[in-house]
């Protein structure tokens, strides 16, 4: 199984979301200053030990990060490292309410979408000043995209701690024999590349799958091929009137139409095995498919009996400039309100992320994406060659990601939810159900806003 799979997720319901958003408020009424220089870095005759929760469990994830807290001490002999592996987002949540000995100084989590309740709530120590203190151009150091999904509302309240990238996988044997001879790059030409390299009525071959729950793919990772705003400049939300969500959806329903119907395709998906057991792709029932850096490791690990490729995902026609962007998320990282080590633990969460050499390290052991441009750009990077594709996304400045929100992921829940009901027939009035999803979205984030 692919080590990145505990990174991504899967995402909460939206109604625990919003709930652990509001738990949070109590971290952020301490009356502590938020300026992250709460105690000291540690003496020869007293160090100080900081605990570092994260939620990497299996073997090689501990190995490399065991690895980078033993070079951290090593370099800084006065502070010690507590580390607590496989901690989940619910426990973190609840850690950051806690003070005294039983609470994290230093966090670390897989979900993006944790971003703005922790941030908003001021969970998160801002790290802006500790950055300018210490030197650090966050602009000129951290991938654009990676940098961009740990902050909230300018405040770079985390930091990238490696990441993943989107890009299109394709079955080189099955475009030689339908006569392709290059990966698509726009969406008209993913659509004709599917239906050309589907045979029959794709039970035995599909030249791609178009449903939104078909593993990796949804609206908001295909549609973020657009680079959509998400939000209007006042915080409200903008899905209605942003012309990506019409276009992506009128695009998947012909794909869909041209396929088979949804009937057919849901027979299909349903049919397939588990995204990490029994992938389709790697099963050699699917031509193509978007995915993570981290299928990778997987198509080696089963050695599959077919030759792939990867590329960059399609972007849509009047966008084919920008050709080579990508959807982004990762690991995040940040240093708790309520510690009293806060000294300490940014010397820890300044090393992780921006110390190229952990950084690097880190990534070969565990098959992901650098989040510094020094790193993607390293030479000791040991990745396939396979793996460009998604070192190149992550540097592109035109790759995207969704917005932090005080509720986490909710819209994102709304957006993809009301893609299942238009993909089935549920909701046949798009312009209408853009309009709902816009208003539930503002009422979540009114609510979580409630303090």
């Amino acid at each position: 199984m692919s080590t990145a799979l505990p990174r991504r997720g899967r995402r909460a319901l939206a109604a625990l979301a919003v709930t652990a958003s509001l738990a949070l408020t109590a971290a952020a009424c301490t009356g502590q200053p938020n300026t992250g220089a709460q105690g000291n870095t540690g003496t020869d005759n007293k160090p100080v030990t900081i605990t570092f929760w994260h939620g990497w469990s299996q073997p090689n994830e501990l190995a490399a990060i065991n690895s980078d807290i033993a070079a951290f001490e090593k370099l800084h002999p006065n502070i010690k490292v507590n580390a607590v592996k496989a901690v989940s987002g619910d426990t973190i949540t609840q850690g950051l309410r806690a003070t005294g000995a039983s609470a994290p100084d230093v966090v670390s989590d897989f979900s993006t979408t944790d971003v703005g309740k922790f941030c908003s709530t001021g969970a998160f120590v801002n790290l802006d000043p500790l950055m300018a203190k210490d030197g650090i151009d966050p602009k000129t150091t951290f991938s654009p995209t990676m940098l961009s999904y740990t902050q909230y509302k300018g405040d770079q309240c985390s930091l990238p701690l490696l990441g993943d990238a989107y890009g299109l996988y394709y079955n080189t044997d099955m475009f030689k024999a339908a006569g392709i001879a290059s990966p698509p790059k726009t969406f008209s030409e993913l659509a004709a590349d599917a239906v050309k390299l589907t045979k029959g009525d794709g039970s035995q071959q599909l030249g791609y799958m178009p449903l939104w729950d078909y593993y990796e793919q949804n609206t908001g990772y295909v549609g973020g091929q657009y680079n959509p705003t998400y939000f209007t400049p006042d915080g409200k939300s903008n899905l209605e009137n942003d012309p990506t969500w019409p276009a992506v959806f009128s695009w998947q329903k012909s794909l869909v139409n041209q396929l088979g119907g949804y009937a057919h395709l849901e027979k299909l998906r349903t049919g397939y095995g588990d995204e990490f057991a029994a992938n389709a792709f790697d099963k050699g029932k699917v031509a193509m498919q978007l995915d993570g850096e981290w299928r990778i490791s997987n198509l080696q690990q089963d050695n599959v009996p077919f030759h792939w490729a990867t590329a960059p995902f399609p972007v849509p026609d009047n966008m084919a400039a920008d050709y080579g962007m990508g959807f982004q998320t990762g690991t995040i990282i940040g240093i708790n309100r309520n510690s009293q080590k806060q000294a300490a633990a940014w010397e820890f969460v300044k090393f992780m992320t921006t110390d190229t050499n952990a950084l690097v390290t880190f990534a070969n052991a565990i098959d992901n994406v650098p989040s510094t441009l020094a790193a993607l750009k390293s030479p000791d990077l040991k990745l396939p060659s396979t793996f460009q594709t998604f070192l190149n996304v992550a540097a592109d400045p035109k790759s995207v990601t969704q917005p932090a929100t005080p509720d986490g992921d909710n819209y994102v829940t709304i957006l993809q939810n009301l893609g299942l009901d238009l993909q089935s027939g549920k909701q046949t009035d798009v312009t209408a159900g853009l309009k709902k999803a816009d208003s539930d979205i503002d009422n979540s984030l009114a609510q979580a806003g409630a303090q």
